[in-house]
Order: structure tokens, then sequence, then C-alpha cells
């Protein structure tokens, strides 16, 4: 809780900026509607009472204007949205009343802050992001095309689809009508052009993974069952500092632990959260279907990771495949519901890759 100085909240926009000011020192309230520019901001939040503290709404405006504000000397803290409190009869939403209640909540301490990733690390969570929205438009692309194929009678039955013998086959695809081939062509087209894409953006992926600082924590969850280059350098930079989360906080980071409703005796779970980091979420739900298939004698490719990883990652991995089919034994054996069960497994994996994450080089 801030005892002297300035609270500051600020309610930013793409083109304005609306700031409310708690001056404790001489007992009064300054605000101000201020540009985007960084400049103008800093200007005006340097002429307040020191000590001075800020608080903002994580957004679509990134995390460049806490950066700023930072290096001039103050403290910023940027607010999970999702964990802002609000009245809950309050009708009237305005920029001025969002920027009073962010310096109120500044004020008292009651505020949840999201970690402010350096611009590296947020560089290479947009190059994850964008593989991850490519590898989204290849498949609406190739539904598109399929689907088009399938009105007109047209199925592949030759085997898996989406390989170079079905690519050949749909090279070879003629249509009379002009309208349709150009359909086609366009389609297809868009098929090889985000297939593209996406392999290129593979490709820088694996690159930088292989550097510093990436490389020794992506080398230490690739023991685990379920996760490749890919996977791992998701989790890594999304997550960014594994210290700030625990084996038993991280699967509520991810939005995995079962949502709860009760009151008095009873007690009611209900789905998961859902809340925090989507894209860790998916990763560790994908990588969980992994664990499902026998683990016995680890196969050519894990032995591998584990001899780039070193004994200690690697008796931790083996340890941790091993606990995770033993998991998803017992729930099959118990009839459980496969989806249920893999959020189960999904929660419990993300606390061995914060295991190993957190391991000493």
């Amino acid at each position: 809780m801030i005892i002297k100085g300035t609270s500051v909240g600020l309610d930013v926009h793409a083109r304005s900026v609306v700031a409310h000011g708690i001056d404790e020192d001489a007992g009064r309230v300054v605000t101000a509607r201020l540009t985007p520019d960084f400049g103008s901001i800093l200007a005006w939040l340097m002429a307040l009472s020191g000590p001075v503290k800020v608080a903002y709404e994580a957004g679509p405006t990134g995390f460049g204007l806490a950066r700023a504000i930072i290096a001039a000397g103050m403290d910023c803290v940027v607010v999970a949205p999702s964990r802002l409190q609000r009245p809950v009869g309050d009708r009237v939403k305005t920029d001025a009343k969002d920027a009073a209640h962010l310096a109120k909540l500044l004020r008292l301490g009651e505020l949840v802050a999201v970690a402010i990733p350096d611009p590296e690390t947020e560089a290479a969570r947009d190059l994850v992001r964008a593989r991850d929205d490519a590898r989204g438009d290849l498949m609406r692309a190739r539904h598109r095309l399929s689907k088009l194929l399938l009105r007109q009678g047209i199925v592949y039955c030759d085997g898996t689809a989406w390989t170079g013998k079905h690519e050949l086959w749909l090279r070879n695809q003629k249509f009379g009508a002009a309208a349709l081939q150009a359909t086609f062509d366009n389609d297809f087209d868009a098929v090889l052009t985000v297939n593209a894409r996406r392999d290129s953006l593979d490709e820088k992926i694996a690159a930088m993974a292989r550097t510093e600082p990436w490389a020794p924590v992506v080398t230490r969850l690739m023991c685990l069952r379920g996760i490749s280059t890919l996977t791992a350098f998701g989790l890594a930079v999304e997550v960014g500092d594994w210290g700030r989360l625990t084996g038993s906080t991280i699967g509520a980071y991810a939005g995995l632990v079962p949502s709860e409703y009760s009151s008095g005796q009873s007690r009611s779970q209900g789905t998961i959260t859902k809340t925090g980091n989507t894209h860790v979420r998916r990763l560790l739900v994908e990588a969980a279907w992994h664990h499902r298939r026998p683990y016995t004698n680890p196969g050519r490719v894990m032995r591998a990771r584990w001899k780039d990883a070193g004994p200690v990652p690697t008796a931790r991995g083996h340890a941790g495949n091993r606990r995770l089919h033993h998991r998803w034994d017992n729930f099959n054996a118990r009839g459980k519901n496969t989806c249920v069960a893999n959020i189960a497994v999904a929660r419990e994996l993300a606390g061995w890759c914060w295991s190993l994450a957190t391991l000493e080089p």
C-alpha cells in the first residue's frame, strides 16, 4: 500500500490515455487526458509528487509504456483485467471512471499484476503466436479446399490426406467449368501458400530455440513425451519467468484447475476455469494426449533428447513420463471420460514442466 506520493491509474487506448492521480501529500486528485505518446505521458507523470506508482490494464497496447515508465524511475503495474475487482451494481463505464478505479485499487494494494516481459521475450512470443495463427489458417484453407471437392463428389481415398501423394492427386484435378476451376486454383494456392508460411516459421522457431537464453529450458522440457521443440519453445516464451510460479500454482496459471462454487458445508466443483494463458493451456492439453500410449522403453528420439539434456533432467523426465502414463492407466481402469482424464494429466504435466524448467543448470 502506498502511504505517500501519488497513485496513478491510466486508461490506455490506441488514440488517447486518460489519467487519474491521487496525491497523498497534497490531498488532492489530478486528472488529465493525454496522447498515447510516451514522452507526453512521462512528462505529466514526472511533474507529480513522488514517489509515483502507476497502473494500467493489460491489453492490445502492449508493455512498451510500462517499460518506459520503469526506465524513468517510477513503479508500474500492468493489471490482469480478468482479476480486476469491479462493483457489481455499477452500470456506468467511462474512461475517467476506469482510470479512477485503477488509482484507488492501486492505492489500496488490491491489484493483481501480470509479468512484464523484456522486449526479446515479447518478440519471441509474437513469433510463436504467428506460427499458431498460421496453423489455424492452414486448417481453414484445407477445409475450404476439401469441402469444395466434396460438393463435386470428389473424395481422396488413397491413404492419408495432406501428404506428398495427396498433393499430386490434387494437382491432377481438372474441371470443365471455368469458374469452378478458378475457385479450385484459388483454394489450392491458399493451402500451398499458408503451408509454406508455416514451414518458414517452424524453421525460425527451431533456430531460435537453439540460442540463449532459450536453449537450456527447451532442452530440459523436451525430456517429457509430447513436448517437441515447437511446444517446448512455446511454453518457454509464454511463461517467461518460471520462478514466479510453483508446481502447485502453474495449473491455475494455465486455467487447468476446476472451478468451484462452495458455501457453508456444501462444496461444488465444475469445469476448469480456462483463465490465464490460453496458449500454454492448449500446448499442455495437446501434449498430455501423448502420455496415453504405453511407456516401456524410450524410443530413439527420446534417448537422443535425454543425451543432450544431461543425467538429472533425464531422470526427472523419465520419472514424469512413467507417472503421467500411470495416471492415464488409472483413469482408464476407472472408466473416466477421456477428455476429463486428459485435462487432469495436463494439469499434472504442467507441474512436471515447471520442475524441469526450474532445474539448476
